[in-house]
């Protein structure tokens, strides 16, 4: 036998705020049992499957992610999807983009939570 991934947790100080976040940038639903104040929220990614778990800690965010999620455009070039994650309230990072279209970029949600931006399908083709 073996495990599957439930979900993905995220620390943070605003479980609502920051699942409210990243309800756009996957376009799913936050759960309608969440609401401001909560100490946890959800965004569920596949119905009655995998989410995003937000979890309210007292600490504050202080090194680099070990883990990250990594998010591959469905109807956007990988520069437009950084544009409307820009627009929605992530931060830069930094640019990995190479000179042949390779790479990524690495932004990072409203609580410092760093995670890549990949090429759409329609780029890998190139």
């Amino acid at each position: 036998m073996s495990s599957f991934v439930q979900n993905i947790a995220f620390d943070c100080a605003d479980p609502y705020k920051l699942a409210s976040f990243w309800s756009k940038v996957v376009d799913r639903p936050q759960a309608e049992e969440d609401f401001p104040g909560d100490p946890e929220a959800i965004v569920e990614l596949v119905a009655g499957g995998l989410t995003l778990f937000f979890q309210r800690v007292p600490e504050e965010k202080s090194v680099k992610n070990r883990v990250h999620v990594c998010l591959r455009p469905s109807d956007r070039t990988r520069d437009e999807e950084v544009g409307r994650l820009l627009e929605i309230g992530a931060g830069f990072v930094s640019d990995q983009r190479e000179p042949d279209g390779t790479g990524w970029v690495v932004l990072a949600d409203p609580e410092g939570n760093e995670f890549c931006v990949l090429r759409s399908p329609g780029e890998l083709a190139y």
